[in-house]
């Protein structure tokens, strides 16, 4: 059996590697899949404490979590496919007024 401190240690490293994915990267699809790492991140921390205290409303949570990312990475990736098409660029430093 695997300790749940070992699943929270693999959280922490993921939801790390999502934050420096959105502070140093420029490209708005990769600041995006950060985000998205981050969220699972924090589901993988959710399921694991609710694994150690053997309970399924974690789990419930999670499941709408997962529910409300994919809706996110929907609209998300229609407003950047927009704002790409209109600005030809999808760099964060470019797009950072939202001006007709």
């Amino acid at each position: 059996m695997v300790p749940t401190s070992y699943y929270v240690l693999l959280s922490a490293i993921l939801f790390t590697i999502g934050v420096l994915g959105v502070l140093l990267r420029r490209n708005a699809i990769v600041v995006f899949m950060a985000v998205e790492l981050m969220l699972n991140a924090a589901n993988l921390a959710l399921v694991a404490f609710a694994r150690e205290r053997l309970g399924v409303e974690a789990q419930v949570i999670v499941f709408f979590v997962i529910a409300v990312a994919a809706a996110e990475v929907a609209v998300g990736l229609a407003l950047l496919v927009s704002i790409f098409r209109t600005k030809r660029t999808a760099d964060v430093d470019e797009v950072s007024t939202l001006k007709g």
